[in-house]
């Protein structure tokens, strides 16, 4: 098969290319617009591989999308590009509208295009996946989880962008019959993760001994997924889930934010016993709370364990240390993103920029 992956040089889209590359036969072309949030480095493995492609093209932009559709006639995308922070959506929301919504429309268009000139096996096998978020979902109580039912209750621009995005691709396959499958996931961390999100963050300051910020009292919850347990997911929905359907994927691993610092500065103290920031946790500081912070998040992940087989590998220990581990090792990946991309100050205090 030839695959697209949007947003293939982010978080999420690069390691879904190394599991594609690396244990399918799949061709992969990666389409993305190379953001503040790109890493080509976490390509690096991969980028020389003869089945392997990169597009620099943007997803706002229809006229080069139908050039790669074209050109490469896909039978299966995979659309992960997206603005994802919530904080920046907090100071720039229409960014995250322009990406997440009109792009996406931009996306479906132009695959609908595509899907209808096709004939015969070549139509029937073809397949758009829209990757989401949990988030859409709004927040949660005390008890209870996300399922592939609740209904959509947005709570900050990124998740209502998101959201928007969901309906699009529902509505394009109810109206023009293009078979869509989406996935909506609980929190990602592991390795080559942009640094402006909290584990990344948190390993980075406790390493280098600044402050390590807690929004709130800590107490926010969130079900966390290792990326390459997502990954697996991912290609599992787009070649085995259900067309019209939705899938949602989780960690079955709920942590309080404080608790996942707490975790890295434990994991720090042990892997580092010779820093002199020992121990990490007295880095720890509660600052202001985000604006409209959903309280917690939670998935059932029964429908894709009982349709598709899939469950996590890593718990959210494994998936951790492995975490912690890569940013001792790779210093200068995210150095240079640091230098270069972002400096660590916070964002989403409604246009007030703060140093942490």
């Amino acid at each position: 098969m030839r695959v697209i992956v949007t947003g293939g040089a982010g978080f999420i889209g690069s390691a879904v290319i190394r599991l594609l590359i690396n244990e399918t036969e799949h061709e992969v072309l990666n389409l993305d617009c190379l953001t503040y949030a790109s890493d080509q480095a976490a390509l690096s493995s991969v980028c020389e591989h003869p089945r392997y492609r990169f597009s620099h093209t943007d997803i706002r932009k229809p006229d080069a999308l139908r050039r790669v559709f074209r050109d490469y006639r896909p039978h299966l995308v995979m659309h992960l590009a997206a603005e994802s922070h919530v904080d920046r959506s907090i100071d720039a929301p229409a960014d995250f509208i322009e990406t997440n919504v009109v792009g996406t429309v931009n996306l479906l268009e132009t695959a609908r295009s595509y899907w209808s000139s096709l004939d015969g096996a070549e139509k029937r096998a073809f397949r758009f996946h829209h990757v989401s978020t949990d988030e859409v979902y709004g927040s949660l109580g005390a008890e209870g989880y996300f399922t592939e039912e609740t209904a959509y209750a947005p709570n900050s621009p990124y998740s209502a962008s998101k959201a928007a995005s969901d309906h699009m691709v529902r509505a394009w396959h109810a109206t023009y019959g293009i078979p869509v499958v989406t996935s909506n996931c609980s929190n990602n961390f592991g390795p080559h993760q942009f640094p402006e999100k909290l584990i990344p963050l948190t390993i980075i300051n406790a390493i280098e001994g600044k402050s390590l910020p807690v929004y709130g009292n800590g107490m926010n919850i969130r079900d966390w997924l290792f990326v390459e347990d997502h990954a697996r997911a991912l290609m599992t929905i787009a070649l085995r889930g259900r067309v019209g359907e939705t899938y949602n994927v989780g960690g079955d691993a709920e942590r309080t934010n404080i608790e996942v610092v707490r975790s890295i500065c434990s994991l720090l103290d042990e892997i580092l016993p010779h820093s002199s920031f020992r121990p990490h946790e007295n880095l720890i500081r509660f600052v202001a709370d985000r604006p409209g912070h959903d309280m917690r998040y939670a998935i059932d992940t029964s429908k894709i364990r009982r349709e598709l087989g899939w469950q996590p590998v890593e718990s959210f220990e494994s998936g951790l240390r492995k975490t912690v581990e890569w940013y001792i090792d790779n210093r200068a990946i995210w150095t240079r993103l640091l230098l270069d991309r972002y400096q660590g100050e916070r964002l989403g205090l409604m246009g007030a920029r703060q140093a942490i």
